[in-house]
């Protein structure tokens, strides 16, 4: 896949992946929709961002994280 807006600085948030530059990290954005904020909602509190930023920014987490299946215990 090509993250093509994801970007990485060093000299800015810590070298975390931000949003096509701006100073709004993926963590952020992952955050949000965790917390079930919808797409338009993300995107009215942040005017800068687009509906493919959000798309981009959670493909790049779930990329990043190298995912495997590790069977749960089953419970008690």
């Amino acid at each position: 896949m090509n993250f093509d807006r994801i970007t990485v600085e060093l000299d800015k948030l810590e070298g975390k992946p931000t949003i096509r530059g701006l100073r709004i990290t993926v963590e952020t954005v992952v955050r949000l929709v965790a917390a079930g904020r919808t797409f338009d909602e993300i995107l009215s509190d942040y005017p800068d961002l687009e509906r493919e930023d959000i798309k981009q920014g959670l493909e790049y987490a779930a990329a990043s994280t190298n995912v495997h299946f590790y069977r749960l215990r089953e419970p008690a």
